[in-house]
């Protein structure tokens, strides 16, 4: 199957929590957008949702 390209969506974060992901990625060398598609990949992995090499 051939990959689509990424959709965008608009997300709302309280401003405490958008801080602790601007200070996470930070510490993981990503950007913000990065940080939370890794989050979300991973949340997907652990609940069986997606198979380790997909994303």
């Amino acid at each position: 199957m051939a990959k689509q390209a990424n959709k965008g969506f608009l997300l709302r974060l309280d401003p405490d929590m958008m801080e602790e992901v601007e200070r996470w990625a930070a510490q993981e060398f990503r950007s913000v957008n990065g940080q939370i598609q890794w989050i979300i990949a991973e949340s997907l992995r652990r609940h069986g949702r997606i198979k380790k090499n997909e994303e």
